[in-house]
């Protein structure tokens, strides 16, 4: 692990502050999430937890590419941290992560994994900080918030599921938001093909606000979500209502 630190400090020394101003949070862009969130958006110097809704691999791809578009929206190069070589980097370009902007580093265990976490929050040179992990303690999630607190990079942890089906975010943790994504039917289009990819999100805890659950369609190639056509109609709608009753 010590070569391993050794490298990444080498690496993160060469990369350079852009002058960009530090922001609260970083929003999704889409009113029906961000109203909902304590901070309008999720908050960049501060842990927040992503685990797939179920073992199969249509949902693990699913968390994957939430986090993805969270880090394309961010403003620098992108650490991820990771156990296996299992990223496919053409689908992390179509969610709006570009090759150039990723460092990948390979963890022995969760352990080596959190700790190069950490080292790369308290950098403050980094857009984002990813990992993947089956495992992170009160205490290890503790110093991740920690370790992003006062700087404008947000940490997001995968919790991977681990053998015996137990739930990744049954686990305490520091985290000030928690999400459980899953893949959902695309919605069907009036010619032959695949329509945009649609996922499950449920915030299932998060500091300072109320959980809640929403089906949006998965990342474009800016990282940003978007409602189904017949929920933004919807939405749309109500928000008119309101406006004219003054509500």
């Amino acid at each position: 692990m010590t070569q391993t630190l050794a490298e990444l400090r080498e690496t993160l020394r060469r990369i350079e502050g852009d002058g960009h101003q530090r922001r609260p949070a970083l929003p999704f862009g889409v009113a029906a999430i961000d109203a909902r969130l304590a901070g309008e958006g999720l908050r960049l110097d501060a842990l927040h937890e992503v685990a797939a809704a179920t073992p199969r691999h249509g949902d693990d791809a699913s968390a994957t590419l939430f986090m993805a578009g969270i880090a394309a929206r961010a403003w620098g190069p992108v650490l991820w941290v990771m156990r296996r070589r299992d990223l496919f980097a053409p689908g992390l370009y179509q969610a709006g992560l570009a090759p150039e902007r990723l460092l990948y580093v390979e963890a022995h265990d969760d352990s080596e994994l959190l700790a190069v976490m950490e080292e790369g929050l308290r950098h403050r040179g980094l857009g984002a900080v990813i990992g993947e992990c089956k495992r992170a303690g009160l205490a290890a999630t503790r110093r991740l918030q920690l370790a992003a607190e006062g700087g404008r990079t947000i940490a997001l942890l995968l919790k991977r599921h681990a053998q015996g089906g137990a739930d990744p975010l049954g686990q305490p943790s520091a985290a000030l938001t928690r999400w459980r994504i899953a893949s959902a039917p695309s919605a069907p289009l009036p010619h032959e093909g695949l329509g945009r990819a649609c996922w499950h999100l449920d915030l299932a805890r998060q500091k300072g606000g109320e959980p809640f659950q929403i089906l949006v369609e998965a990342c474009d190639e800016t990282g940003r979500l978007a409602l189904p056509a017949r929920m933004a109609i919807g939405s749309a709608q109500t928000h008119r209502s309101r406006s004219a009753t003054g509500g």
